[in-house]
């Protein structure tokens, strides 16, 4: 552009008063000299309010005084690009954004002040929670539509102090929600104490529980606290509870219908204040038919029951669980493993899972141990792993083509969904990258 071919002030503040983003400008003493709509309507200032003003008294930052982004610039004569940064509007919200700032120079190269440009991020903020959200719930990682459904419920229950029976099978993260549970409630700031009852022998199992003081058998030289007097005023976890020994069972009921209890030799009781959440791998109803668990304790632990399903329930939540365990074991073992291959996507899709999610973060930790290139393949996986998937024509088989008929049923597929690669691979079960990849292949790209 010619420089007679200028474009006049006018026109440029018709066109900065056109742009989504705030800009505004300054002098040296930090006065404003130029306000765009956008900025009136980030800052909820008029215009008119703002010219003439301090930019520190218009658009108040924590930043302001400390650390200005415009002053930083005109002292250092450097540009600022992208500096992420809260104001407050005139109604007190706060507003995320991100901010640039350029110094303005006369023909002679002196700054006579500067220009700020600044971009509203809240619904972007706003859209990155709601993807969370969805997600993860604090360590919980899920996409799966009964995961999801849990998670909306667990804020309503931890509000009150009613006691939960988690059920769910070994490795289903049974902890990972009580710890959410007791981490949304108003005890998140005392103790949450977990127990595994199974793993107590049952002459031990009492006192760990309740305590002892000295004297109460040849040992005891001291007090000891129990588990309910180290989680007082939090939230203990009993852990396959289906384990616990009948007369032990009369003594939690005791704690759940009255409050207290008897520390092993103590002539009196205790008072205790904690919030029980109780977990199983077994059907608890089934044990109380067969009279291997005291009916009046079931109804008390399960005021409120959470059913959580098993990995084979989650399927569509495993490359979610893969890609977090690759940067979980990337960062402990400092390596740079990018991905798994197709191949050992699909033997992982289609594995059986025993031990769900616990058996999945094993199956990644030995391929992390055992590869030495970015990508995981088939080799990597413990021996166990392929030799499962070879033998057990039991397991449920996902529906993945990758044989001589692939072209055909990609065509077919995209036919099916207007040729939307993200309805298609969905359907398919690769990945949409993969299914890009596929089409480049077979000269598909051009349809």
């Amino acid at each position: 552009m010619k420089k007679t071919d200028s474009i006049p002030i006018k026109d440029a503040e018709t066109i900065l008063d056109n742009v989504s983003d705030g800009v505004f400008t300054v002098n040296k003493n930090l006065i404003i000299t130029y306000f765009n709509s956008a900025a009136e309507k980030i800052s909820g200032v008029s215009r008119n309010d703002a010219l003439g003003k301090f930019c520190f008294n218009i658009l108040k930052s924590n930043i302001c005084e400390t650390n200005c982004p415009i002053n930083t610039s005109l002292a250092n004569s450097s540009d600022i690009i992208n500096s992420h940064q809260i104001i407050y509007r005139v109604d007190e919200d706060k507003i995320p954004l991100t901010i640039s700032v350029v110094s303005l120079k006369d023909s002679r190269g002196r700054t006579k002040g500067g220009v700020e440009i600044f971009r509203d991020l809240s619904k972007v903020e706003a859209l990155e929670k709601e993807i969370k959200k969805q997600y993860t719930f604090e360590d919980i990682i899920s996409k799966n539509h009964k995961v999801l459904q849990i998670f909306n419920i667990l804020p309503i229950i931890s509000e009150s102090d009613s006691t939960i029976l988690l059920e769910g099978a070994s490795g289903t993260g049974k902890e990972l929600f009580a710890r959410a549970i007791h981490n949304l409630s108003h005890r998140k700031n005392e103790p949450f104490v977990a127990v595994n009852c199974a793993a107590l022998p049952d002459t031990l199992l009492e006192s760990e529980l309740f305590g002892y003081i000295k004297g109460a058998f040849t040992d005891a030289k001291k007090n000891k606290p129990g588990r309910f007097e180290l989680a007082k005023k939090g939230t203990i976890f009993l852990d396959e509870i289906d384990s616990m020994p009948l007369a032990t069972q009369v003594k939690l009921l005791r704690v759940l219908q009255e409050k207290e209890f008897e520390p092993l030799g103590a002539t009196q009781t205790v008072k205790t204040n904690v919030r029980v959440i109780s977990a199983t791998k077994n059907n608890l109803h089934k044990l109380v038919q067969d009279g291997q668990f005291r009916p009046d304790l079931f109804y008390r632990i399960n005021v409120v029951k959470i059913e959580l399903p098993s990995l084979k329930e989650r399927r569509d939540d495993i490359p979610l669980l893969i890609q977090h365990f690759i940067k979980k074991f990337n960062h402990q073992m400092q390596k740079s493993i990018r991905n798994v291959s197709d191949e050992v996507l699909k033997i992982l899709l289609n594995y059986s899972y025993e031990g769900n999610i616990r058996q999945l973060e094993n199956i990644m930790e030995h391929s992390f141990v055992m590869c030495q290139t970015d990508t995981i393949n088939w080799e990597h996986l413990p021996p166990e792993i392929n030799f499962a998937q070879n033998q057990d024509s039991t397991i449920p088989k996902l529906d993945i083509p990758l044989k001589e008929s692939e072209r055909n049923k990609i065509i077919e597929v995209l036919n099916k969904n207007n040729w939307n690669t993200s309805d298609s691979a969905d359907e398919l079960q690769i990945h949409k990258s993969t299914l890009w990849r596929k089409m480049k292949k077979y000269r598909l790209l051009h349809k």
